[in-house]
């Protein structure tokens, strides 16, 4: 019996290692943009873009993904999902045009696409109803962790070479895959997932997109796309903008991304629980919101590396303590409609991922401080919306009945 639980408890650090290896990818990118755009002259709006359609064909590839999970397996899923991003990597960091660069994205899209639901398949899989919460918990942190280190882990590396982050990403997952192929194994017997691929089968994207707009937590999802917009549309314009304003160096930016990431998740760590304890998920949502806000507009008119390492440090604490807040909230509203639930909480946060770096890269060719005071208004839009929760947070039961 010992043995079983270590074993699943190596197995459950494989899967946790896969995904956040899959969402580093999404980060690395971030800190090197400013000299990729110098040596490939390239406008703010195209560098917006790259961010943008790694989001749009996780978005397209994600809903078939989830039924191949179940047709072809848990496992297959991610080795080639883990396989592909490996070559998107390496693909960027051999790439000298810009359609090169497109391709890579996109690849790494699907990759993400591949990864997700099934690392989330293979975790429900081989948890109880007791400890799922809290190993899903352990997949958002992974997902949430991979996005923010990201940027950090990519400017350190570059100082060896503005292509070594890309580089270092693609052997990191190739080895993921090949440890993958030893160590795990598929989670459900074949005839277990084709009946639930036949449950299933009468789930659209287009009619749980529909269902999303139920109003008990139709504004919830509305939060999830702000929380997204906001924090990829930060986290793109900040490195081409303390660039351009400061003359930061990839390090730099490195250094300031990676501190404001420690800080936020150990504050996270510390008073997550107890903030929600004590004012509840809608108040930390909005403290969240309303902080998020105001630092965007600060954004705007800071200079001096100590400033703008304090206002990115808030900022990230905001960002870090809203998803969770915003994950508790609908999982407590969702009743029997978790994994529809999960679902459309990964579309809006798609969503989030493809508008924010686009308009606030379009933003920034226009005026450098644009997308700040843009992503700032976009959040007020947010916190005024969750003004109308108190009447329908109490309506958790009506996720039961037919939608």
């Amino acid at each position: 019996m010992k043995k079983s639980i270590k074993e699943q408890k190596t197995v459950f650090i494989i899967l946790l290692s896969n995904i956040f290896i899959a969402f580093l990818g999404i980060g690395l990118i971030i800190p090197v943009m400013p000299s990729f755009m110098n040596i490939m002259n390239l406008s703010g709006s195209t560098m917006g873009y790259l961010v943008a359609v790694f989001a749009i064909s996780q978005l397209m590839i994600s809903p078939f993904a989830g039924r191949w999970a179940d047709r072809f397996g848990r496992k297959k899923m991610i080795v080639f999902g883990l396989l592909i991003f490996s070559i998107s990597e390496l693909i960027f960091g051999l790439g000298t045009h810009v359609s090169i660069l497109y391709l890579s994205r996109i690849l790494g899209g699907i990759s993400a696409a591949f990864i997700m639901p099934a690392v989330t398949a293979y975790v429900a899989d081989i948890t109880t109803l007791e400890e799922r919460s809290k190993a899903m918990g352990y997949v958002s942190a992974s997902i949430s962790t991979g996005f923010i280190i990201g940027p950090g882990a990519g400017g350190f590396i570059s100082g060896y070479g503005i292509r070594m982050p890309f580089f270092f990403a693609a052997a990191l997952a190739f080895l993921a895959a090949v440890s993958s192929v030893f160590i795990l194994k598929e989670s459900l017997p074949k005839k277990e997932r084709e009946q639930l691929l036949s449950n299933t089968k009468e789930s659209n994207f287009f009619k749980d997109l529909k269902k999303s707009i139920h109003p008990v937590y139709f504004i919830a999802f509305i939060i999830v796309f702000v929380l997204a917009f906001g924090l990829s549309a930060y986290e793109t314009v900040f490195s081409l903008f303390s660039d351009h304003k400061f003359g930061f160096t990839p390090k730099d930016i490195a250094t300031i991304i990676t501190i404001s990431s420690i800080v936020a998740v150990i504050i996270q760590v510390l008073l997550f629980g107890k903030l929600v304890n004590k004012l509840g998920e809608k108040r930390v949502i909005q403290l969240c919101l309303i902080t998020g806000a105001v630092l965007a507009f600060v954004s705007a008119v800071i200079s001096g590396f100590l400033a703008v390492l304090l206002v990115t440090c808030f900022i990230f604490l905001a960002f870090d303590l809203l998803r969770p807040a915003l994950t508790t909230f609908l999982s407590k509203v969702a009743g029997n409609q978790q994994g529809f639930v999960a679902g459309m909480n990964s579309t809006y946060t798609s969503l989030g991922n493809i508008f924010g770096p686009a308009l606030g890269g379009i933003l920034f060719d226009v005026n450098i401080h644009y997308p700040f005071l843009f992503a700032g208004i976009v959040m007020i839009v947010g916190l005024s919306l969750t003004m109308v929760w108190k009447e329908k947070t109490n309506e958790g039961s009506a996720l039961n009945e037919p939608l």
